[in-house]
């Protein structure tokens, strides 16, 4: 279910692949692609697989595992498979990366900083596939510009005195931009202006 159907054998490989975990996974997030929804584990607790294991996956069985432990409780695991599918413009790659937008390790936000940085660049596939799906999941991205501003502001404040240059800040206006772009009209934005003292609106 965190995948589209037709994808569904490719997942069932990557499985197989995968070592199991005592504990579930966390509750899913839901997110629209192309007209489908699609359950997203929260977090996951299965170990990574060995080298040898993933030998014989295809490309795109490798993107989902990549896209799966995006969602590992160890945060450089995260980190670690963010880097091997950030700059993919396939529509189910996406809600993996943004979901990461809103959590809290800022040395992830840094990589998704650094690897979307040509968003702005039109008539990208990559501009393109960000700005629909933002588009088609207004309450998600909403949440995730109030998490980035939340984070920010209960960790990060002493690093980043002001909010507009922390990396998350920096990257909620790449998304804005595209999603302004795909609709045709400004993208709502839920974060502070630059100065602004009380945040208790946001968090």
């Amino acid at each position: 279910m965190a995948f589209p159907s037709p994808l569904a054998d490719d997942v069932r490989v990557v499985l197989a692949a995968m070592k199991t975990s005592r504990l579930k996974p966390a509750e899913p997030f839901s997110v629209n692609v192309q007209g489908q929804f699609l359950a997203i584990p929260t977090r996951l607790y299965n170990d990574e697989p060995p080298a040898d294991a993933l030998e014989s996956l295809s490309p795109r069985q490798l993107t989902i595992l990549h896209c799966l432990y995006t969602r590992h409780h160890d945060g450089r695991v995260r980190q670690r498979h963010l880097e091997c599918i950030v700059g993919s413009a396939e529509p189910w790659v996406i809600p993996y990366v943004v979901q990461l937008v809103g959590e809290y390790v800022v040395e992830i936000l840094v990589v998704i900083r650094k690897a979307l940085g040509d968003l702005d660049m039109p008539g990208t596939a990559l501009r393109a596939a960000y700005g629909q799906f933002i588009v088609d999941n207004p309450s998600f991205f909403a949440r995730t510009q109030r998490r980035v501003v939340s984070y920010w502001n209960c960790y990060y404040r002493f690093n980043y005195t002001s909010f507009p240059g922390y990396p998350g800040c920096t990257v909620l206006e790449l998304l804005r931009v595209v999603a302004s772009d795909r609709a045709g009209h400004p993208w709502p934005r839920l974060t502070p202006p630059a100065g602004r003292a009380n945040l208790s609106g946001y968090c």
